[in-house]
């Protein structure tokens, strides 16, 4: 192309069409002043354009940069901030690249309890959180399990704990838990309340108050879960319901997915189903089937034993029952939408036939944010014994009883 080029150029300036012998033009060349000027000035031309392009080219090659896409790469730039020293604060940034500073609280199943001065307390999605810059000594739990303290550092794939010689690295899929190792015993506790109640006068005169409450103690290793729901009501004066149970347990994480839960315990009384007092004790285990940021889902399960005291009984009958038991249940929560959060809790116990041959205790509830701590919440409750004893005067209780709750949640 370019022989096409120069011989199409010397065509504008040597019109004559004629073929020569290279020593006869070079001849003709010397004896004509102005064809050698003519020659000179695009001999010149092209030197010149060919020692820009090269510089160009070079200047490129030693920055590592495309010139085609040079200009376009200076406009589409983006700032990004430095990455904040962890003085007196701990920093956070987000995927969408916002850093956060203030007191990381604790990590616990996919949560982030972060508390900024600015914004308060945040409990965030741990996908949700890019990386973590602390400047206090923490307390790490991996799979394994692994227990680690020390100074913290973590980008989006590595969790770094220590400095110099002293310092390990880790796969960030294995991180379990965080809690501040000079933590307050406060600070690994939380809690719920939802109350509702209704007053009635008139022709009736009615008091209905509901319960439902949840305590937690929480460490990079441990759980401590109290869970508390009760219903009472009293109609012209007369008790008509009197709802009480009371469920604890304690487990002990020993990777990402299993745990053990050395004791369960449930205590339930409910008179109109000729239950005055129940106690339900044993061992168990638990396995997390589903354990992300906005969803969790367990199953646990174990022996127990079962102790019943029946509010009357038929002449003859004994008062007590005792009995082993097979425990089993499971939990599910998910965040539906940002401000309402569906909870699902349901246990049963195989006994023997006095004792009920099998009871369930169901709770479905909806828990809809108002505001950061309170909550607007529908219950459902499902109580049932499939075989219950009959009372004092032959009456035989129903074996199922259904309520709905309303109540305003508190979180603390």
């Amino acid at each position: 192309m370019s022989q096409l080029y120069y011989t199409i150029s010397l065509r504008r300036f040597f019109p004559e069409r004629r073929k020569c012998k290279m020593r006869t033009d070079s001849l003709k060349l010397k004896s004509n002043p102005i064809l050698i000027g003519r020659v000179c000035i695009i001999i010149s031309f092209f030197s010149i354009v060919s020692i820009d392009a090269y510089a160009a080219q070079k200047y490129a090659t030693n920055l590592n940069i495309d010139p085609a896409s040079q200009s376009e790469t200076i406009n589409s730039a983006a700032w990004e901030p430095q990455t904040p020293l962890p003085d007196e604060f701990d920093w956070i940034q987000l995927t969408s690249g916002e850093w956060l500073k203030g007191e990381i609280k604790v990590l616990y199943e996919g949560k982030l309890e972060f508390d900024s001065d600015e914004l308060g307390l945040l409990k965030l999605d741990w996908g949700a959180v890019k990386q973590v810059r602390g400047h206090r000594l923490f307390s790490l739990r991996f799979e394994g399990p692994i227990t680690i303290d020390g100074l913290l550092e973590i980008n989006e794939t590595t969790v770094h704990i220590g400095v110099g010689s002293d310092r390990q690295s880790f796969e960030r899929s294995q991180l379990l838990s965080i809690a501040p190792e000079e933590s307050k015993e406060i600070n690994n506790w939380s809690g719920r309340l939802s109350l509702g109640f209704t007053l009635m006068n008139g022709n009736t005169d009615q008091e209905q108050y509901s319960a439902i409450a949840n305590v937690k103690r929480r460490t990079s290793a441990t759980r401590f879960v109290t869970d508390y729901l009760g219903t009472y009501t009293k109609t012209n004066d007369v008790e008509t319901i009197n709802n009480q149970r009371l469920t604890s347990y304690f487990d002990v994480f020993r990777t990402k997915k299993y745990f053990l839960r050395p004791i369960f315990g449930d205590y339930y009384m409910d008179p109109f189903k000729n239950v005055g007092q129940q106690v339900t004790i044993g061992p168990g285990i638990g396995y997390h089937i589903i354990d992300t940021s906005g969803t969790e889902w367990d199953v646990s399960g174990g022996p127990a034993y079962r102790w019943t005291r029946f509010d009357s009984v038929e002449n003859g009958q004994n008062q007590d029952e005792s009995t082993l038991a097979l425990m089993a249940g499971t939990h599910f929560n998910a965040e539906l939408t940002k401000i309402v959060t569906f909870d699902f809790l349901f246990n049963f116990v195989i006994v023997n036939e006095r004792s009920g041959t099998y009871t369930h205790h169901l709770v479905a509830a909806f828990e809809n944010e108002l505001t950061s701590w309170l909550s607007l919440d529908i219950s459902f409750v499902w109580d049932k014994i499939q075989d219950p004893q009959p009372k004092a005067d032959g009456t035989l209780p129903e074996q199922n009883d259904y309520y709905m709750i309303f109540g305003l949640g508190i979180d603390f």
